[in-house]
């Protein structure tokens, strides 16, 4: 999966750069909401078609939501400490951060909120950390609470870190894990609007 990501990206920037007219460029650009939109439909429907999902929301009420609320302010605190290491404003550097491991839409939408260069580091930024879940979670689970391992995976706790969370910690991680990858999901694109037009 990451593999495909990183090979994606680099094969776009070459078409753009030495294959691609202007012409194919701005069709893409201008295709870029609806791939938005696609994605976001596909999300909706691996959500409601889990049933297990909505059987545990009623079970545990309003618990479900400390975990998501810390992967926030995590986040937000990341991203306020890279305000004081990148060249990006407090802005850019909260919105980046509210990726949230979600790579493919928070580029998309910070490319559209803020340009190419923005989008891009939301991108290999969000990239970077689904890449360092995979290699924390074990560490995490050996050290630290079970539960502890959903932080670094953020949004992708529900699909492409959720192997490492059935293999490394048990069942109710597993499923807080999905409950957290489908909220934070759900977050992702109000908080990157929200902080990006501050």
């Amino acid at each position: 999966m990451i593999a495909i990501a990183v090979s994606s990206l680099v094969l776009g920037v070459l078409c753009g750069r030495y294959l691609f007219s202007p012409e194919v460029v701005d069709f893409f650009a201008a295709a870029e909401p609806w791939a938005l939109y696609a994605l976001m439909f596909s999300v909706g429907i691996s959500v409601g078609a889990n049933r297990l999902i909505f059987h545990k929301l009623k079970e545990y009420h309003v618990k479900i939501l400390v975990i998501p609320l810390g992967i926030v302010l995590g986040s937000l605190a990341g991203g306020a400490a890279g305000s004081l290491l990148t060249g990006l404003g407090m802005r850019e550097n909260l919105a980046v951060a509210m990726g949230m491991g979600w790579y493919s839409l928070s580029g998309v939408l910070l490319t559209g909120l803020g340009g190419a260069s923005l989008g891009s580091t939301a991108f290999l930024a969000n990239l970077m950390r689904e890449i360092f879940s995979f290699m924390v979670i074990p560490l995490v689970a050996r050290w630290f609470n079970e539960y502890t391992c959903i932080a670094p995976a953020g949004a992708t706790s529900e699909d492409t870190t959720l192997p490492m969370m059935v293999k490394y910690t048990g069942e109710e991680v597993v499923v807080m894990s999905v409950l957290n990858g489908v909220i934070c999901s759900l977050l992702v694109p109000v908080w990157i609007n929200l902080l990006y037009a501050v």
